[in-house]
């Protein structure tokens, strides 16, 4: 990743008293296709403990998170520069960690409850 977006990310988890973990290049995030809508708010973000070859981020859009087998794709994280870059500060915040942002409104918080299985 680029040298400003990994500065971008070490601010962010400096700014919420947050250990960084920053998702590998070429690791996989889930996300709904409703991402790709910028004007679909709010862009919600939460990172569960990390699998084999993912970050164990999901990413979404919209008020409600989709209950459908197939609401969540996995893209490699490199590919959400073009899908939701806005995101890419966020990453770096640990598993528990929950973002949701909209237009002059955000909210980043650790949720326990991620955590457990």
């Amino acid at each position: 990743m680029h040298d400003s977006i990994l500065s971008a990310q070490m601010q962010m988890t400096t700014r919420f008293g947050a250990v960084p973990v920053p998702p590998l290049k070429g690791m996989k995030v889930g996300v709904s296709e409703s991402v790709r809508s910028s004007h679909l708010l709010p862009l919600n973000g939460l990172r569960h403990p990390a699998a084999t070859g993912t970050s164990g981020w999901f990413i979404w859009r919209g008020e409600e998170l989709g209950t459908a087998p197939d609401f969540f794709v996995p893209l490699h994280v490199e590919h959400l520069t073009t899908w939701c870059p806005e995101v890419f500060p966020y990453l770096a915040l640990p598993p528990g960690w929950r973002f949701v942002l909209a237009p002059g409104y955000e909210d980043v918080w650790f949720d326990e409850t991620l955590l457990n299985p």
